[in-house]
């Protein structure tokens, strides 16, 4: 009998570590699908600042993020830099990630 109560409960912990890292893998996978929604959402508006594309900076951004699921929450251009911020939904939560694209700065020579 105490064999049998001792595996019932060594199946329910495998069930309960299976089940949360499956959890920790899926938002682990949910953070990297929102950095790279914000870095081609940051690209493309960085891109469009600089007449290499077409469009409103903003609004390239905004079309990119969509594409790729997320919601673009922040948008700012600089120049010809673009900074960007999208969140994308998982379950009840949401994985949010930041972006910048643009030229390299230059710095004087030494």
């Amino acid at each position: 009998m105490a064999g049998t109560v001792l595996a019932v409960g060594t199946m329910g912990v495998a069930a309960v570590l299976t089940v949360s890292l499956g959890a920790v893998g899926a938002a682990a996978v949910q953070a990297q699908r929102a950095a790279g929604a914000a870095d081609a959402a940051a690209l493309a508006a960085a891109d469009a600042a600089s007449g290499a594309a077409t469009g409103i900076p903003c609004d390239r951004a905004a079309q990119l993020a969509e594409a790729d699921g997320a919601a673009l929450t922040a948008c700012e251009v600089d120049g010809l830099v673009a900074t960007v911020s999208v969140h994308l939904g998982f379950g009840a939560l949401w994985a949010t990630a930041s972006a910048r694209a643009g030229p390299p700065a230059v710095s004087a020579p030494g």
